[in-house]
């Protein structure tokens, strides 16, 4: 009789610690693709967003086939990355930061940000500089509000 307690017991312990578990890594991210472009219809990427242990949004960021900013029309020096929040209005997350692979001749841009802000939509726009209080007017991606 005390093996069957303790199977049933075993058994009730380890599928409530899988099912909370799988809970808390389901709820804790956020995978959304950006729009397809007009200005560069190529780029392709996506925004995870999670929350951390300190209740601040960790953002990551991930885009292939990037044009070079100084190839646009006109011509920016670099990508920011800007968060539209609920009631904080929009935050500049940072300089994108971007590269060419060893295999291939596309571009890519990257990101890592932690916010206090709750994210409502993220964009990047083409810029001049980096260290901007509010994005300029030449959107490049954008997701949708979520």
């Amino acid at each position: 009789m005390k093996i069957s307690t303790y199977k049933k017991f075993n058994f009730k312990f380890l599928l409530t610690a899988f099912l909370l578990l799988s809970f808390s890594l389901s709820s804790c991210s956020k995978k959304v693709r950006f729009i397809t472009s007009q200005v560069v219809p190529a780029a392709q990427g996506y925004t995870k967003i999670s929350r951390d242990d300190n209740k601040n949004y960790a953002i990551e960021i991930e885009i292939e086939n990037l044009a070079e900013s100084t190839r646009l029309q006109p011509p920016k020096a670099v990508y920011v990355v800007w968060l539209e929040t609920a009631n904080n209005g929009t935050k500049n997350l940072g300089q994108l930061k971007s590269s060419s692979g060893f295999f291939t001749s596309g571009l890519t841009g990257t990101l890592e940000a932690v916010t206090p802000f709750k994210p409502k939509r993220v964009f990047i726009t083409a810029e001049d500089r980096s260290n901007l209080d509010y994005p300029g007017s030449q959107a490049v991606l954008s997701t949708k509000t979520f």
